[in-house]
């Protein structure tokens, strides 16, 4: 005797089964949200921070491990950063700076850090950025600060030294260039424009497929694409949202020389507004010193490191400009400055230094 398939729900059947789990989401949202104000009203009389990275991370972490499927684990974080962020901005607008216009990769890390619904102030350069936060105009600001191809970006380090904010997080992004233009052909292309970093990164297929075209560096890759938009004789490179923004075609994807290319962004603020992180158990610490000029003074600094088992993830030097052939060095630690063995590392190497500061302490980006 054979059985007959089971019969199935109809498109139709599903579709009303999807409404009506639709309409519970959105009654449950809202009553989180409500949850939310309250606990706004809670954090102003108490006077504590609004915007908790450590929490975001605490409830994203515990919502994955939780996660039954078959929704992807990432996709599920991405869902719930969302759903935070519209809730922080009932309880307190989060202001933002990042370098401008729309469309800058600096502007993407900042919705991925802080969620779309953060208000983003659109700075010209890093300076700006550094000065909105830095005067209070925003909470928080967002800056590149090292790129897998390029190396670091040396006007971020330069401003960590002039200015009072620390980082309390990072964001990694997989960096995509894409070469844009008001017509969809290589032809007739005489300017390239973007940010140094950008065509740095890009370099080697510029020089194969656009070799006699001049390579401008602008503010940013958005600020490139949108003075493409003015000439059919420019083109940029920037992100599909860029495009999308100016109007653009996209005449060739992802033509960055290094296929996993990554750019590292910093979260600054100032440590009135949000203190240093507690440890996550994956953190890094940040910091730049500079040495009496002495024989041996860089190979004494290295070595509180050693004796205290702590390892260094990067090391880079930049002038001090004070006009002695004198040099700042910028180093990331694998640890959190709360830690017994970073902390006493950091005791040792502080005595060594001519100069010593913390520029943050805070949980490593994915």
């Amino acid at each position: 005797m054979t059985h007959s398939a089971k019969p199935t729900a109809s498109l139709a059947d599903l579709r009303v089964q999807i409404d009506q789990l639709d309409s519970q989401l959105l009654t449950l949202l809202n009553q989180r949200a409500h949850l939310a104000e309250s606990v706004g009203d809670i954090k102003r009389a108490e006077g504590s921070p609004f915007f908790r990275p450590d929490r975001v991370a605490q409830v994203l972490e515990k919502i994955q491990a939780h996660n039954p499927g078959p929704l992807k684990n990432q996709h599920v974080a991405a869902i719930w950063r969302e759903i935070m962020s519209a809730c922080l901005a009932l309880e307190a607008p989060q202001r933002v700076a990042v370098l401008g216009p729309v469309g800058t990769f600096c502007e993407q890390a900042a919705i991925e850090y802080f969620g779309s619904a953060a208000e983003l102030i659109y700075c010209n350069n890093f300076d700006e950025v550094f000065h909105a936060t830095s005067a209070g105009t925003a909470q928080f600001g967002v800056v590149g600060v090292e790129n897998s191809t390029e190396g670091a970006v040396a006007r971020s380090l330069d401003l960590f030294l002039r200015t009072p904010v620390h980082v309390i997080g990072e964001v990694s992004l997989l960096v995509r260039h894409n070469l844009l233009r008001q017509s969809p052909s290589l032809e007739g292309i005489e300017v390239v424009l973007a940010h140094p970093q950008a065509l740095g990164q890009c370099q080697e297929w510029l020089s194969l497929h656009l070799p006699h075209a001049e390579r401008r560096a602008v503010s940013s890759n958005a600020e490139g694409a949108r003075l493409a938009a003015t000439n059919p004789a420019w083109a940029g490179l920037a992100s599909e949202r860029a495009a999308s923004e100016f109007g653009l075609h996209v005449v060739a994807h992802a033509i960055q020389d290094e296929a996993y290319n990554r750019t590292r962004f910093a979260i600054i603020t100032l440590p009135q507004t949000l203190a240093t992180p507690p440890a996550s158990g994956k953190d890094c610490t940040s910091l730049v010193v500079s040495v009496p000029n002495k024989p041996g003074a860089v190979h004494d600094l290295l070595m509180p490191l050693k004796a205290n088992g702590v390892s260094m993830t990067r090391f880079e030097s930049r002038p001090a400009k004070s006009g002695q052939w004198e040099y700042n060095f910028y180093i990331d630690l694998d640890g959190h400055i709360s830690q017994p063995h970073v902390a006493q590392a950091l005791k040792e190497l502080q005595g060594l230094c001519a100069f010593y500061k913390v520029i943050g302490s805070y949980p490593v980006g994915a």
